[in-house]
């Protein structure tokens, strides 16, 4: 009765020693992969700086004056061809 006892309680510890290893490993392989999702995080910011940095500079309005002036042939219109019109409010 006794060695069966003992038996029950070896075979026990060692489903808990199996599970602890088993968490641990699951713990740091996680733990990996958020660190890696993290690395990524920090190189998508770095390159979405960069990105905005590009627009702001495409987007330039003397820049874009330019190419239409000088690939479109494009020229700023006479005093009297600018009409303005007045945004109509819905009620």
């Amino acid at each position: 009765m006794m060695a069966r006892a003992n038996f029950i309680l070896i075979l026990v510890a060692l489903a808990c020693a199996l599970s602890t290893v088993s968490s641990n490993h699951r713990a740091r392989k996680l733990f990996t992969e958020l660190e890696a999702a993290q690395k990524r995080m920090r190189d998508l910011d770095v390159e979405w700086g960069q990105l905005q940095l590009e627009q702001s500079t495409l987007a330039a309005h003397v820049r874009v004056e330019k190419a239409a002036r000088e690939k479109l042939g494009m020229k700023p219109p006479a005093p009297g061809q600018i009409i303005s019109v007045e945004p109509v409010l819905a009620n």
